[in-house]
């Protein structure tokens, strides 16, 4: 496919803030700081600071790594957003976006944007480790200034994706002790091996849209859904010894290891159904499975913690 064609949409005056309905710009807010994968990178950056702990929190220091985290994250989504606005365009499933229908100001939401990323890796300086800092700098300059472009140019852009989208539990792992661990880096792998299954769910569910933007997808240009499927399964089958890695180093007991069997073997077989017929129900069923099986799995390792201790 070639670059999305320039999109010129009508000039439209913002409302005043002032007479928009509260409902409504609070919805916009949530849909501008994308406020459920902000969550995911919350509960990940905890994950991440909860293991390398083994459960001992400074609490002060969690509470920042949190509010430092969230506010690159916003800042990561609003960027990311003003970049898309002309590919949002051309989506259904984006094209109500706030930059898209002017409903929010571009420079000013911007400028707001970089204030809190600024924040954010202040907090994160300040409070938490230089370390940590660093990670979340990288965090935003990769999502921003590389995955989002390369989405109009190769579909390598979703392994690239998977780089910024694994890397807060590591932030967590090395805001909790200083340095890079083991806990940090499995916890990485394991993200960044989820979320291949996952977006090539939603690479299918939304080909058409993806291929009207010129967004460069596996499922583009892929009618029968062959390709999309093979990546789907093939991504599965290497989370199973990803998702085993706790266990086999050592850092959790039997109990993590069984379900996380369990659990990945679940996805492989949400993936083989989608691969051996690629369609919407059985990619949306891939879909529902990949959003089920990570905090399970989070849960998995809070939950061996207690348990491991008490085996001895």
């Amino acid at each position: 496919m070639n670059p999305a064609t320039t999109y010129a949409p009508t000039p439209v005056e913002p409302a005043p803030l002032s007479i928009r309905n509260e409902g409504s710009l609070s919805t916009d807010l949530s849909e501008l700081t994308k406020a459920r994968l902000t969550m995911m990178v919350l509960l990940t950056t905890l994950a991440g600071y909860g293991l390398a702990s083994r459960g001992v929190f400074d609490w002060s220091k969690l509470i920042h790594t949190l509010i430092g985290t969230s506010l690159v994250a916003i800042c990561s989504s609003i960027l990311n957003q003003a970049l898309e606005r002309d590919t949002d365009a051309l989506m259904h499933r984006t094209e109500e976006r706030p930059f898209v229908t002017h409903r929010l100001p571009l420079i000013k939401t911007i400028l707001v944007g970089l204030a809190l990323g600024a924040l954010g890796l202040v907090e994160l300086a300040w409070f938490v480790n230089g370390l940590a800092t660093l990670l979340a700098a990288f965090t935003l300059f990769i999502y921003v200034a590389v995955y989002t472009p390369l989405k109009r140019r190769t579909p390598l852009n979703t392994l690239v994706g998977t780089i910024p989208g694994a890397l807060p539990p590591l932030i967590g792992a090395t805001a909790a002790l200083g340095y890079f661990s083991v806990e940090g880096w499995t916890l990485f792998a394991i993200l960044a091996a989820w979320q291949l299954p996952h977006f090539y769910a939603i690479a299918w569910l939304y080909r058409e849209d993806f291929e009207a933007a010129g967004l460069r997808m596996v499922s583009v240009n892929d009618p029968r859904g062959a390709r999309t499927g093979i990546h789907a399964l093939i991504s599965a089958l290497i989370l199973l010894p990803v998702s085993l890695l706790p266990a086999w180093i050592g850092h959790s007991s039997l109990f993590y290891g069984v379900v996380a069997a369990l659990l990945s073997l679940g996805f492989i077989a949400a993936a083989l159904r989608f691969a051996l017929r690629p369609d919407r129900p059985r990619a949306r069923s891939l879909f529902l499975v990949s959003i089920a099986y990570l905090p399970l799995i989070l849960i998995a390792l809070a939950l061996d913690i207690p348990i491991k201790a008490y085996l001895g």
